[in-house]
């Protein structure tokens, strides 16, 4: 292969920029045309054959790779900005996008520019053909759209090049197309049931599943678990031979107090304490995701003895460093204002853990006169596990369906939503657009105070924010997800 060259980007606004972003649009009509992300074809085989042809590029940087159920997305944002404000330069993956696939590949914390893109996407093009061919000749799946997207992001944070680079786990941990790379730390938030079909049905096959990112000479941190996810996650540590540091235990949440756009902790590390440290971020979920993004930082910058006292162990960061760099953190789509008056909350859960995290937010932080629900659930989930979170804060919901194939008709998730919240709670609207202003109008009844949250699915939360137009600061967002999404 060729050697890597930075690319040099167009300038915003020139003939050249334009031809770039037409050229962009193309790309990603082409990667979608392959296997979809929620259709696994569970093996690394292709993701490493691919990398191998490139050089393993994901051996050019320092990784922290994290993994779990719920709080992936959040986490990865808090450890980046952690490690950007500490000054190294950074690389973040995550899945999936909102609005512009280039919001899944991170550098120095802002979407991939389009030249770098497309640089990176013409440097793996030859090897992901030579694969492709290969696994025509022998009857075999090409490689699909998220292995495409993970040796695009390893190429671009080489070619960048990148200090670091958090990368979020797509679907399990084993066999997902990120696990070629090797995390000097690996994390862990909490796991719940989801994806049983690919994962299977209990806590502990999922669990293991993930646990598949411990690896040999990494250190690990997890955020509060299950005990049966505890004792699988144990019993991986000791088999590759590393220390495992849990939440609750090492590290935590001492102190939260909701304060006006988020709230106020004080954490816990494995280095030290970091008092009045706000977070732009509702719900004491996302504060236990700062705890874990702490130690997680703090491990990656240790030596290599353990133990807080010792020098070599987990490092003590600057604490003006830790409040600037939670102050700076925004991860879209999560529980976010996109509307005032009424005020409309778009949020990406989409299975009963994350709906249970989204509702006790909803009751320890907010007093509502009113709060509606606007509700799009996707086909494959516990519709109902996620509507029976919710109804305990939910006054009144509308259902609906985003534009992915993979939606519940709207009058199949009507029935099963009249069945948990009450008939005369409910109200079916076929389309996006006018389900969002007849939830407006049920809040707006109850005068102010009231309040809209748009959820059920990462699809329904993108469409929500794009028709509300909230997606300018995730990058230039022509259409929302295309349903090609892990949920």
């Amino acid at each position: 292969m060729s050697p890597r060259r930075p690319p040099g980007p167009a300038t915003p606004g020139d003939d050249a920029a334009d031809r770039d972003r037409a050229r962009l649009r193309l790309i990603e009509r082409d990667i979608l045309a392959r296997a979809p992300e929620h259709q696994l074809l569970p093996t690394l085989d292709r993701i490493r054959a691919v990398t191998e042809l490139l050089g393993s590029p994901q051996r050019d940087f320092a990784a922290i790779h994290v993994t779990g159920t719920n709080g992936k997305t959040s986490t990865v944002r808090m450890i980046e900005s952690l490690l950007r404000h500490l000054g190294l330069t950074t690389g973040r993956f995550t899945s999936p996008h909102l609005h512009d696939i280039r919001e899944r590949i991170g550098i120095r914390g802002a979407p991939i520019e389009v030249g770098a893109f497309l640089a990176a996407y013409d440097e793996i093009l030859p090897a992901v053909a030579m694969v492709d061919e290969g696994a025509a000749v022998h009857g075999r799946p090409r490689v699909t759209y998220f292995e495409l997207l993970v040796a695009l992001a390893y190429a671009a944070f080489a070619d960048a090049p990148v200090d670091v680079a958090v990368i979020e786990v797509g679907m399990g941990g084993s066999w997902d197309a990120t696990n070629v790379v090797d995390g000097q730390v690996c994390v862990i938030t909490p796991i719940g049931l989801d994806h049983q079909n690919y994962l299977g049905d209990t806590l502990t096959d999922i669990a293991t599943e993930k646990a598949g990112i411990l690896k040999a000479g990494a250190r690990s941190v997890s955020g509060v678990q299950d005990i049966e996810v505890v004792e699988v996650l144990l019993d991986r540590a000791e088999q590759v031979g590393h220390r495992l540091v849990f939440e609750g235990h090492e590290f935590g949440v001492l102190t939260r107090q909701d304060a006006v756009g988020g709230q106020v902790v004080t954490l816990r590390g494995l280095g030290g304490d970091y008092s009045d440290v706000f977070l732009p971020l509702h719900g004491a979920h996302q504060g236990h995701n700062a705890a874990v993004a702490v130690a997680a930082v703090e491990l990656f910058l240790a030596g290599d003895a353990e133990g807080p006292q010792d020098p070599g162990g987990p490092a003590r960061l600057d604490p003006d460093v830790v409040r600037a760099a939670f102050a700076a953190v925004t991860s879209p789509g999560r529980l976010e204002a996109v509307r005032r008056s009424p005020t409309v909350f778009v949020d990406a859960a989409h299975n009963p853990s994350g709906a249970r995290a989204l509702a006790a937010a909803l009751a320890d932080s907010f007093a509502f006169t009113r709060t509606v629900g606007l509700l799009g659930i996707l086909a494959d989930k516990d519709a109902r596990g996620i509507m029976e979170a919710l109804e305990p804060v939910l006054d009144l919901v509308v259902v609906s369906a985003s534009s992915s194939p993979r939606s519940m008709p709207v009058r199949r998730m009507a029935g099963l939503a009249s069945e948990v919240f009450g008939a005369d709670r409910v109200r079916a609207v076929e389309l996006l657009p006018d389900a969002i202003e007849v939830a407006a109008a049920l809040a707006d009844e109850a005068g102010p105070g009231s309040a809209v949250v748009a959820t059920g699915s990462i699809t329904t939360a993108a469409e929500v924010r794009l028709l509300l137009g909230a997606h300018q600061d995730v990058g230039d967002a022509g259409a929302a997800s295309s349903g090609q999404v892990f949920e």
